[in-house]
Parts: C-alpha cells; structure tokens; sequence
C-alpha cells in the first residue's frame, strides 16, 4: 500500500495504486513502519517527501472498513482514530524535513496526514482539500484540531475548512497559506518537491536540532499528541 524509496538523502515515501489510498489500520501500520525506517536511516542532510499515485492523495479514513462492522462501527472508527494520532507524532518529531507532494484530492484525515509535514507542494490541475466532519456529522478529536490551528494560521481560513466544509482548490489554498506552491501536473509537483528536497539537504542540518526546533514551534500540538521536548545543543563554531 506503500512503498519507500531513497534518491540519495532524500526518501520518497508513496501511497501506492490507483484507488482513494483509505488509511485503515493496515494502511496506517504501512505508513509508520515506513516512517520508522526514515527515522532509523536518517541523517545530516536527509528530507522525506510523501506522495500518491493516482486521483488520490488520501480520502481520509477507511468509513467502509468501520461500516462493515455493522455495530461495531464506534469501535473501528475510534481504533483508526486512535492508529492514526502517532502517524502524526511521528511526522511531528522526525529528525528531518518533510514535503508533501499532494498530487490529488486530500480529504479529512488525509489533509491531517498533507499539514502534518513541514512543506506543502500541490499540483495545479485537479485535486482538493476537505475536511468533511463538518458534511458527515462527526466533530475533531482536541489534537486534529490543536493541528489545523498551528497549520493554519489565518483565521478567516480555518473557518472556510472546518465551519463551511469547503473544497479548497490549489490555488485557493496557496492564497489562505495553507499550502507553499502549485504545479501543473504529478509529475512537475513531485520534480518540485525533489528539487526543494535538494535545497534542504544541502544545508546538513543536525536532525535532533531540527526535530526539537519543530517541536518549540507547535507546543500544543506536542502537548496533545505526547511529544516531549528536550534542549539539543551541536557546537559548530
């Protein structure tokens, strides 16, 4: 369901095949195994960027999987829920930058999972953001929206995604500042993103200096999703 790759010091880690890349528990356990892999080879100099194949970026959460529980429905949607917070932590407090090459539509969780990196590149041609609690009936866990409020920043943009629902195109988007740059298509979003990886890299930042300088910018989103920050000191003189 995905798959990593390293180009050098950059990881590109991509939700595979042409379908809504749903994050059920077994998509999820893919996706924080792959990310354990980055954290373990990291080093001065590594960038991970995340992207998808086909239409899809991701539609958030695998509603079909929790439904065929029938009863159980509560249950599944609060283990996916519950899966997902460390993906987050995960992205949060790995010891490098991260780029999000949304090559199509990010919905609900699957806009967390775009905002939890550090960068946001978006092709120009088709593809949205959503968040849809607001359509389907369903309210934010304290820590989703601890995110969205450090992620984005205007409050007049926050508003349009979580109280009107509204599907933001690229450019829409890149106006509220919520994503960095659009492209014309997959292909030159991820060439994009490469080349701002490259920009990264070049610079050979100490990856525990860079992760707790992260963590100091979000403090409530550490403090929601269990982050502890500590104080790193690399003499370069």
């Amino acid at each position: 369901m995905c798959t990593l790759e390293k180009r050098g010091d950059i990881f590109v880690l991509t939700l595979t095949g042409d379908n809504e890349h749903r994050l059920n528990p077994s998509m999820i356990d893919d996706i924080r195994a792959a990310l354990q892999k980055v954290r373990t080879e990291a080093k001065p100099g590594s960038v991970l960027i995340t992207t998808a194949e086909g239409k899809f970026f991701s539609n958030g959460f695998d509603l079909a999987w929790a439904q065929a529980a029938g009863s159980g429905f509560r249950d599944r949607l609060h283990r996916m829920f519950e899966s997902f917070r460390p993906v987050v932590a995960d992205l949060i407090s790995l010891p490098l930058p991260t780029i999000a090459a949304v090559t199509g539509h990010a919905a609900a969780a699957g806009l967390i999972l775009v905002i939890s990196h550090d960068y946001v590149l978006m092709r120009k041609d088709r593809g949205v953001l959503y968040m849809s609690e607001l359509d389907i009936g369903m309210t934010f866990p304290d820590n989703v929206m601890a995110l969205m409020r450090s992620k984005i920043a205007s409050p007049i943009a926050l508003r349009n995604v979580v109280l009107q629902a509204a599907k933001l195109k690229p450019v829409e988007a890149l106006k509220m500042g919520i994503i960095d740059s659009v492209h014309e298509s997959p292909a030159e979003t991820l060439e994009a993103s490469l080349r701002l990886a490259e920009k990264l890299s070049s610079r050979k930042w100490n990856g525990d200096v860079y992760s707790e300088i992260r963590k100091a910018s979000f403090p409530e989103i550490c403090k929601l999703f269990g982050l502890a920050h500590k104080q790193v000191l690399v003499a370069r003189l």
